[in-house]
């Protein structure tokens, strides 16, 4: 696999942690009570920091080589 192709699977990657995040955050605020709550937002927002990471780097890391 190329570089290019490396980074598009990251970045497809990142945007489906992105996806789970938001899913993870709606049924923290609306749908779950107790420990349940805080223990899913913990994981959601972390999903949401890793997946931003991986975007920076993606973003920043330049244009490959063709």
């Amino acid at each position: 696999m190329t570089p290019a192709l490396i980074k598009m699977w990251f970045s497809l990657g990142a945007m489906g942690l992105m996806f789970l995040a938001i899913l993870s955050i709606y049924f923290s605020r609306y749908k779950l009570k107790g420990i349940f709550k805080f223990i899913t937002a913990f994981i959601a927002y972390s999903l949401m920091i890793i997946s931003g990471l991986i975007m920076v780097f993606v973003v920043f890391s330049g244009p490959t080589p063709s």
